[in-house]
């Protein structure tokens, strides 16, 4: 994976099932990052959805990787969540998200294997309904923008030089 210029991306990992309800957050940032930002070519934007183990080289080949997710910790409905790397072994021992136990293992065993990047970030919101469904409840679908954000902001943060796509004027 990694780029022509032989530096390893820096990959984007929309996480979820969108047929349980808030649970398809990550996909969501993810589609609303992909279609209303001009991003550089060493980022790359992967729909992770529930593939568990199957992201394991996606991780391991990553030069940082943000998770956008539900992110599962008791707090109230929408509250932004955000784990740092640094932190992310605390969580590896429940469940990150509602959605799979496997991201958890991932994790784990990347850092088991000294392949996790060391920017690792998770960006997330709080679910108020995991159950089956196609949309997100209100309250996520209103800090989607927020979260989508906050994710801009890690780029940044890494370096990134991330633009908002121009809105099309209609003529």
């Amino acid at each position: 994976m990694p780029t022509s210029e032989g530096t390893r991306p820096t990959i984007v990992l929309g996480l979820g099932n969108p047929l349980m309800g808030d649970d398809g957050v990550g996909l969501a940032a993810l589609e609303r990052l992909r279609e209303g930002w001009d991003l550089p070519p060493d980022i790359e934007l992967v729909d992770g959805g529930t593939w568990g183990m199957n992201l394991l080289p996606i991780i391991e080949d990553a030069g940082r990787v943000l998770l956008m997710d539900a992110i599962d910790v008791g707090a109230a409905p929408g509250t932004p969540i955000t784990i740092e790397r640094a932190r992310l072994p605390r969580y590896l021992a429940t469940k990150i998200s509602p959605h799979q136990v496997d991201l958890r293992d991932v994790l784990a065993l990347a850092e088991l294997r000294g392949t996790l990047p060391a920017d690792t970030v998770a960006i997330g919101l709080q679910p108020a309904v995991v159950e089956l469904s196609n949309g997100l409840s209100d309250v996520l679908r209103v800090r989607l923008d927020d979260m989508v954000e906050r994710a801009v902001g890690q780029l940044e943060a890494w370096g990134v030089s991330v633009h908002p796509k121009p809105v099309p004027v209609d003529a």
